[in-house]
């Protein structure tokens, strides 16, 4: 498969008064053409940075990157016409109808008056914007503003797409719809660059996933490839002492043979064992010769939430957009 995106030790720092922090410290990728590459992470794991840099957005320190078969740092210009990039903060005039929006960016792209008209009439139909393109986008809602975005970084039809969040402030039936578009694209042979804190979404829609955490890639491949290197149940426990029993728990299960690794989240136990239906019964007939006082036990097979937390030891669930911190 061709390489749409290819990095190679691609590395970014940022002066602060303690010194310099390094937001991306040496990141490996290879995204082909048509793949759709979930980018997961912690607030501030560097996921942004990455794409700002991939984008032309930020400039690179050191390493080297190539967009469209273009270098990011030699050809920005050839990188930009060919990349289409949905931030967080969104990119259309306030002051402006959306439709005016979605003319002026196909007019920067260099398309005709008459292509740029047409195309912002079949991404009016296709996000949904109908009711709304002529008003003001200074009056959209949050969820409107958002479906606008995603027509703005389409417009000119890119090569890649980066995709930062992109359905946050969605509801449910235009966030499907979304994702059909986002299915489309691929078919059609562009490359997505997705970053996400819905698991769901990244577990659908992607082709393959990487994790990165403290400016790393710590685990990539696709779903099913990172759910079988967990290769274990899932067993949360709780206690009626609201975890003060944990630290008697703790040796008790890892002196267990099918207990493979134990974390504790908060005040409950997260043990990661080879066959959970077996495990449970051998596990409650421990707890009740210890006199441990069981609140709640639940079985889950291994999904790519187990994959997240046991790279980088926080649920992508705490770790999202309403989580601390900004997704540098």
């Amino acid at each position: 498969m061709e390489d749409v995106v290819k990095t190679t030790d691609l590395r970014k720092s940022f002066k602060s008064k303690k010194g310099a922090v390094e937001a991306v410290r040496g990141v490996d990728m290879r995204i082909g053409k048509g793949e759709v590459f979930g980018f997961l992470g912690p607030n501030g794991a560097g996921k942004t940075t990455t794409l700002r840099m991939l984008s032309t957005l930020l400039p690179i320190d050191t390493g080297e990157a190539t967009v469209a078969g273009f270098d990011v740092q030699k050809q920005p210009y050839e990188v930009r016409c060919r990349v289409g990039y949905v931030s967080q903060a969104g990119g259309g005039d306030r002051l402006s109808t959306g439709r005016e929006d979605l003319l002026l960016q196909g007019r920067l792209y260099g398309m005709s008056a008459r292509d740029a008209s047409a195309r912002a009439d079949e991404l009016i139909a296709d996000l949904d914007l109908v009711e709304f393109a002529e008003r003001r986008v200074m009056t959209f809602s949050g969820g409107q503003r958002r479906r606008l975005d995603i027509a703005l970084g389409i417009m000119h039809k890119p090569d890649v797409l980066f995709l930062d969040e992109p359905t946050t402030g969605l509801d449910p039936q235009n966030r499907a719809n979304l994702w059909e578009l986002i299915r489309r694209l691929s078919g059609s042979g562009t490359t997505i660059f997705l970053t996400t804190h819905y698991l769901e979404e990244a577990d659908a829609l992607s082709h393959r996933l990487a994790i990165m955490d403290h400016g790393l890639i710590v685990a990539e491949g696709t779903s099913r490839e990172l759910k079988q290197q967990i290769a274990a149940d899932s067993v949360i426990v709780s206690f009626k002492d609201d975890g003060a029993t944990n630290a008697k728990a703790i040796p008790l299960f890892q002196q267990q043979p099918f207990v493979r690794d134990i974390t504790e989240e908060g005040d409950h136990l997260r043990l990661y064992v080879d066959d959970g239906v077996a495990a449970l019964p051998q596990l409650l007939r421990l707890m009740d010769n210890e006199g441990c006082a069981l609140k709640n036990i639940t079985l889950s097979e291994p999904t790519l939430d187990d994959v997240f937390l046991r790279h980088t030891g926080r649920s992508l669930r705490d770790a999202g957009p309403n989580g601390s911190g900004q997704g540098a």
